[in-house]
């Protein structure tokens, strides 16, 4: 008989859904992670006003922190008074993030990243967020235009270089990565203790990673979960998850 995989928490976002309000989560996400990390999985709401992260996350083996349409209030990284702050905003999913990469990095189990969860990371530590990706004429459009469909919004890439000796270096094998970039928001002030895994090539940290409790994190600015099945790199990323969970990633 097969033994019980381990359970990852996948974190929902606030949707409107018709008249109502929706907890959410694209499938690409909980598919991606449950094929080629092999893991069960269970979705985190964010209702932080019926529960708390304290009673969740011991029952949890790892978390994933997904992207989303929303971006964080600049008020969680102390930039509450800037008047160029675009939404839509998702405050019960701020919240109930940041409650549970604290609650289970006290437990010494691993939080995953991807994209607005990379951000939410580096937030969780210390870090501040930039809002010019897009439109700095000094950066690489790190979004695709306006006018792109979803498809080829996803289309829109560029190359990383990988951090020698860092854990994606290590665990996919790889110098650089070609990978989509899908975000409006980035690293400004790096999280204290996180370490870089990766950069695009005009400077912007696009994947970071830490040890706290012996519990490793790992974030990354793209999609690996986009068509994961035709992507060998990012099958290798969701096996690092899986690893992650299992207590089987080494240290870099």
């Amino acid at each position: 008989m097969r033994a019980a995989r381990p359970v990852l928490g996948v974190t929902c976002c606030t949707r409107v859904l018709g008249p109502e309000f929706a907890q959410a989560v694209a499938n690409r996400y909980v598919t991606a992670a449950m094929k080629w990390g092999d893991v069960a999985a269970l979705l985190v709401p964010a209702l932080p006003e019926l529960m708390t992260a304290a009673e969740v996350a011991p029952r949890l083996d790892g978390l994933l922190l997904t992207g989303s349409p929303s971006n964080m209030e600049p008020a969680r990284y102390g930039q509450g008074d800037v008047p160029d702050a675009e939404g839509p905003f998702d405050p019960a999913r701020d919240r109930m993030t940041a409650d549970m990469i604290r609650a289970m990095l006290d437990l010494s189990r691993p939080v995953v990243g991807v994209c607005r969860g990379f951000q939410e990371i580096n937030v969780a530590f210390g870090g501040s967020l930039r809002r010019d990706t897009s439109a700095n004429p000094d950066l690489l459009a790190h979004h695709a235009p306006a006018e792109a469909t979803f498809d080829e919004m996803f289309a829109h890439e560029h190359e990383v270089a990988l951090t020698p000796g860092g854990l994606l270096a290590h665990g996919l094998s790889r110098e650089c990565l070609r990978v989509n970039s899908v975000h409006f928001q980035g690293v400004g002030r790096l999280g204290e203790g996180l370490s870089i895994e990766a950069r695009a090539p005009d400077g912007v940290v696009e994947a970071v990673s830490a040890r706290v409790n012996n519990a490793p994190v790992l974030a990354v600015q793209w999609h690996p979960e986009w068509r994961t099945a035709d992507n060998p790199d990012s099958q290798a990323f969701f096996r690092l998850l899986g690893q992650a969970l299992r207590g089987e990633l080494a240290a870099s």
